[in-house]
């Protein structure tokens, strides 16, 4: 009986309702959102910073020397072991290699 009362006396509150998806909107954005434009940038740092002679991983799983860097944002490396050269976008880069590691 008192709970009905209660019901029935009470108005819910628009901004109250609200609340909830807010907060799921806010916990979004920084569990999901902020690391993603952060990973985004240091990404574009480093393909800013490309230089001749960095060994390189593309997202096409190529790993090669830059020996040129073009103009139209194109860059040559050279793959081992046969020293075969090829043209990639800068945009195809997706990491630098810290080692060459095996020979």
């Amino acid at each position: 009986m008192f709970l009905s009362l209660f019901l029935q006396s009470s108005t819910p509150n628009s901004l109250l309702g609200f609340l909830p998806i807010l907060l799921i909107f806010g916990i979004f954005y920084f569990l999901l959102f902020m690391p993603m434009q952060r990973q985004k940038k240091q990404q574009q740092k480093m393909l800013a910073a490309l230089q001749n002679g960095q060994v390189v991983l593309t997202s096409g799983g190529i790993v090669g020397t830059i020996i040129a860097i073009e103009s139209d944002d194109t860059l040559v490396l050279r793959v081992k072991p046969d020293n075969v050269k090829i043209q990639v976008a800068r945009n195809a880069v997706s990491s630098l290699v810290s080692g060459e590691g095996k020979k």
